[in-house]
């Protein structure tokens, strides 16, 4: 169950993407500027446009503009970003749709361009709210080990345990993020379970867990 007022960042699991737009009540899209820009990059590093730079640019001063803003509070982040990062993106904007019209239709630099254009109100989004990322590039960088590893889990035996294999990695996952030894988490919790009360399972949480007093 999502909560109301959830930010998501939205990919290309179909199944959770009928479910995501099923829930438009907290369902408010953001969209990674970086799929955005590799779509650009990988037309101009291939020498397929020789425009895709001009936009490939002001992503970047974009990017640059966020890497100055990482340790500042929410509040302050969207008030920069509304005076530096909101120009930029008003001028990539104009940009895209000046193009547009002016590139080749079904080519590979319109399709680039149309990518973001069809997404630009979910792109643009995290300039109004200073707690929302450019990009969904941590998350990513989060579940690399686990995509890298997947074919090594590929059988799991049984859909049931396929479910618990990704409970255990969630939890694992968790964790990390929580600054938790993952191992000393796991055998503590795993030791308390038999006697916890199941109406107190949260406190066994990542984000809610003490060590025992053994």
């Amino acid at each position: 169950m999502v909560p109301n007022n959830t930010r998501l960042h939205r990919y290309y699991y179909a199944h959770f993407m009928r479910q995501a737009d099923s829930t438009t009540s907290w369902n408010e899209r953001l969209r990674c500027m970086a799929h955005a820009r590799r779509k650009l990059v990988e037309l101009h590093e291939s020498g397929k446009s020789t425009i895709a730079i001009q936009a490939i640019d002001m992503m970047g001063q974009l990017y640059a503009i966020e890497k100055d803003l990482q340790s500042l509070p929410p509040e302050e982040r969207q008030t920069i970003r509304q005076q530096k990062s909101k120009p930029i993106m008003d001028l990539l904007l104009k940009w895209l749709q000046v193009h547009r019209e002016k590139v080749p239709k079904g080519g590979a630099t319109e399709k680039a361009i149309h990518y973001s254009l069809k997404r630009w109100d979910a792109l643009s989004r995290y300039l109004g709210d200073g707690r929302l990322p450019i990009d969904n590039n941590w998350v990513e960088n989060q579940i690399r080990p686990w995509a890298l590893g997947r074919k090594n889990w590929l059988f799991a035996g049984s859909l049931r345990s396929g479910q618990r294999a990704a409970n255990i990695m969630s939890l694992i996952q968790s964790a990390k993020n929580n600054g938790l030894d993952p191992y000393a988490y796991l055998k503590d919790v795993l030791e308390r379970l038999p006697t916890h009360k199941a109406s107190q399972i949260d406190q066994l949480l990542p984000h809610n867990w003490q060590p025992s007093n053994r």
